[in-house]
């Protein structure tokens, strides 16, 4: 069987903000389903301020655990696809909820590329 590597706590950071780009991706997706079926709760899950709050939380983690793992083995690409990762993310909050679900697309492609980013920087650590 593989080896039991025992995570430090960058390790910890990243992988908590890999779960969160996984919310997002679930909320993205659920958020479209549900616009489409529920207008009521789709209008709800679709409020601007879940998207702010998101996308600075994923700032938060990023600057964290990003940084400190550069700091930590010195490999600039992490930083680098987590920095992509969230810019597209924040490119794409500016792009309206017309239902041409533009946003969430571009959404997800970031949030993919933020938890490569983290994702690198884990194995980085190792």
């Amino acid at each position: 069987m593989g080896s039991t590597t025992r995570l430090g706590p960058m390790g910890a950071l990243d992988r908590m903000a890999i779960m969160l780009s996984g919310l997002c991706v679930v909320h993205c997706l659920a958020s479209a389903v549900l616009v489409a079926m529920l207008s009521t709760v789709g209008g709800m899950l679709g409020n601007p301020i879940f998207h702010e709050v998101g996308l600075t939380l994923a700032i938060i983690l990023g600057a964290v655990a990003l940084g400190r793992g550069v700091l930590h083995h010195g490999y600039l690409m992490p930083l680098a696809m987590g920095s992509l990762g969230l810019g597209i993310m924040a490119g794409a909050m500016t792009l309206p909820h017309d239902g041409s679900h533009a946003e969430a697309l571009w959404t997800v492609i970031g949030v993919g590329i933020l938890a490569f980013g983290h994702d690198l920087n884990r194995r980085a650590e190792n």
